[in-house]
């Protein structure tokens, strides 16, 4: 390589930082709530949030792991079952969920960040989220009609005390939250990964609150990338949810970052976290590389 290529690539790299830095200033010590699967975050993702974390951002992180719950329940023996597609969740598989999220999965992420220079600190969400138990609206196969079902330890969240969550940002620390809530008894409750993070970034007054999937976002054709959407409105979710273009698992996203915008928070996200450096992408770029919700 010529000293002239060298230095080409080298002024590049310097016009990447000059585009970044607006965005750095303006979301300097400002929440930024980022859900996260714990199955399937690649290894740069850890390094974008170090990197937000250093910039003066104050990353929050809330993390899943269905795939490996369920992985866990098969090894005891338990056929995993969904309802609306949320987990049915008796007592036997309630202790297997919060053994995975808390013990195993939030501990991992942890060691990730920590093993790129991050600041940070587990907590379940028991220390600060109370629920109650969420009852869901199926379809009764004989009658066909919707009635309320009783899915066992699934919560509902009620309250969020964001106290302890801002401390740790204060002090500069990564929190990562596995979504386990307690309600009025104390009693454990598993909390769709998805609701637990908007709910969060409601409360923590957060100015983006992000989901990082393993597609590209949402698109009007499921796998057609050219059919993607930038751009969404609130007032568009609902109809969109009904006329089937979010379907699946990208509903409770969906409705997470309605709730969310309505009560508040600046923008939502929803992005391919498989890709190298997406958050910095979306993030610290003009472009953006994923589907925004705003209001």
């Amino acid at each position: 390589m010529s000293k002239s290529e060298n230095m080409e690539q080298t002024i590049q790299k310097a016009s990447i930082l000059v585009e970044a830095l607006p965005y750095i200033q303006s979301f300097r010590n400002k929440i930024v709530v980022i859900k996260c699967g714990g199955d399937s975050t690649v290894e740069e993702t850890f390094v974008d949030i170090v990197f937000m974390e250093t910039v003066g951002m104050k990353p929050v992180i809330v993390h899943g792991g269905g795939k490996a719950i369920s992985q866990n329940m098969r090894k005891a023996g338990i056929r995993p079952k969904f309802i609306s597609g949320l987990r049915f969740t008796d007592q036997q598989t309630m202790k297997i969920v919060e053994q995975t999220l808390v013990e195993e999965i939030n501990q991992k992420i942890v060691e990730n960040i920590r093993r790129f220079g991050g600041k940070t600190e587990g907590l379940s969400a028991k220390q600060i989220m109370r629920v109650k138990k969420h009852l869901v609206k199926a379809k009764d196969p004989l009658s066909s009609k919707e009635e309320l079902v009783d899915i066992g330890f699934v919560g509902e969240v009620e309250e969020i005390d964001p106290k302890p969550v801002e401390a740790l940002c204060n002090k500069d620390v990564i929190p990562v939250i596995a979504p386990v809530g307690t309600d009025e008894q104390g009693l454990s409750y598993n909390v769709n990964a998805d609701t637990a993070a908007g709910e969060l970034a409601i409360a923590l007054r957060a100015e983006k609150l992000i989901f990082l999937t393993d597609v590209l976002g949402i698109m009007k054709i499921p796998g057609d990338s050219s059919s993607l959407f930038s751009t969404l409105y609130v007032d568009s979710i609902e109809q969109m949810i009904e006329q089937g273009i979010i379907s699946g698992g990208m509903i409770p996203k969906a409705r997470a970052a309605l709730r969310a915008v309505r009560a508040g928070v600046h923008k939502t996200h929803t992005i391919n976290g498989k890709i190298t450096h997406s958050l910095l992408l979306e993030i610290f770029t003009d472009k953006g590389i994923g589907t925004q919700i705003i209001a």
